[in-house]
Formats: C-alpha cells, structure tokens, sequence
C-alpha cells in the first residue's frame, strides 16, 4: 500500500514511516521539512497523491488555546485534500480519556480534531494511547526546583512510544475502524509515584511531594487517563523500560 504519513519526520511519525517501509508498504513522510504546510495546505495534493491511507500525527506548536485553531485548520485542510485524492482510511493519533478533560486547552484541541474527521467523507480510525514513558522527564521539570520536584497524585497508565508506533501501523494496515481503539501500557501509576520511580532509576536524590495543584496533570481527576477495560495493553512496562533508557 502507499500511505502519506503527516508529521512523518516526527518521534512516532519516523518510526511509522520505517516500520512501513520494512514490511514492505511504500510510506511518504510529509512534514514542513518536506515541503507540506497543513495551515496554508501548500503541498498536501502532491503529498496524498496515490495514497490509500493517510495517517496523521502532526502536533500543534502549543499547547494553549491556539491549538484550537492548529487542529481546526489542519484538520479541514487535510479532509479536503484526502477526499479530492481518494483516500480510503484516514488514521489520527489521539489521548486516552482525551474528552473527559475539558479544562486542558490541548486536549480540547484533540477532541475537535477527532469530531472533526468522525464528520469527515473518509473511512476513519482513531488511536487513542496514554502518556509516553519518554515524556516523564519533561512533565518532572516542569514543577521541579533542585530539592524538589511536586505532582500530583493524578492516575497514568504510561506507555512507551516504540508500542505507540505498533499500534498506528496495525490500525493503519487495516480495515478502517470507523471508531477509537484505546491503548496503553500494561501498568497504572500515580503521577506522584512514577515520579519516584523515575528519579530513584535516574539516581537523582530530588523528594517527590504530592502535590494536587502542581502541574498540567492537577487539572485531571480520577481515572480518565487510564484505558478502561477495553483497551488493548501494550507489552512494555516502564521499569524494564527505565533500565534501557538511563
């Protein structure tokens, strides 16, 4: 099969295009890099030309209010184009629990994106994963001070990107879903915990204080991070996961 890969020059958006391509599918990167503009749609018609699937893992710049715009743009730029292509399936990259949390600016964003192509004229899958293991370090620096690093008790069922990567092909190199596939990693955490459980693999002596107002995550209560029953569980779990990465 030939498939577009939007953001295909991206952490997923790369090992998509090279999981693909070694089993054998011919898969086109399409990024700013590679001369495709999802806000001004210059470049798209050339980059779907031929495709049968187009997967869609492009990332808003923010994550604040304007990515209500950056979803809302793409989105209709990228329907049209596919449509006027003829693309069968259209695959996006969404976050577990992602319209539960109305609060979050980005998640918002996400969950236009995903009404938008369920109204779309394309066959349509929805991936949703949880939060990346790669992204604990960042989520750690921004509440941290050099004794301390605060968060809150919120419920994560992380997964590593490697898994996200299987996840998008398999549902890509399908039949279109015409729904959510859910996926997640096979553990649950409190953020506060994982937080510990990274700092004491990294050797970084810093105290985790449980904090319910610290950070994005404060936003987010109970379990709708977390992937339900549904959900498929990935196979990589974030201990064994540490021990490679640090």
């Amino acid at each position: 099969m030939k498939l577009t890969v939007i953001g295909g020059t991206g952490r997923i958006g790369s090992q998509v295009v090279k999981k693909l391509t070694a089993a054998g599918h011919e898969a086109v990167p399409a990024a700013v890099s590679t001369g495709v503009d999802l806000i001004t749609g210059k470049g798209l018609d050339q980059a779907l030309e031929g495709a049968e699937v187009v997967i869609n893992l492009a990332n808003s710049p923010t994550f604040d209010e304007a990515s209500l715009s950056f979803f809302r743009t793409s989105m209709n730029n990228l329907l049209a184009a596919a449509e006027s292509a003829g693309v069968r399936h259209q695959v996006i990259l969404s976050i577990v629990g992602v319209d539960q949390v109305p609060q979050l600016d980005y998640y918002r964003a996400k969950a236009l994106q995903e009404d938008l192509l369920r109204q779309g004229p394309t066959p349509y899958s929805i991936v949703r994963v949880t939060q990346f293991f790669e992204f604990m370090d960042a989520v750690l620096s921004w509440t941290s001070d050099s004794d301390a690093v605060r968060l809150p008790a919120t419920r994560l069922q992380p997964i590593a990107a490697a898994d996200v990567v299987d996840a998008v092909v398999e549902v890509a190199t399908g039949t279109p879903l015409q729904g959510i596939r859910n996926v997640a990693g096979p553990d649950v955490f409190p953020l506060d915990e994982l937080a510990r459980v990274t700092l004491a693999a990294q050797h970084d002596s810093r105290t985790v204080i449980t904090d319910d107002k610290a950070g994005m995550f404060a936003a987010v209560t109970g379990d709708v991070l977390t992937a339900g029953p549904d959900a498929h569980l990935a196979p990589t779990h974030y201990q064994d996961w540490l021990q490679t990465a640090h």
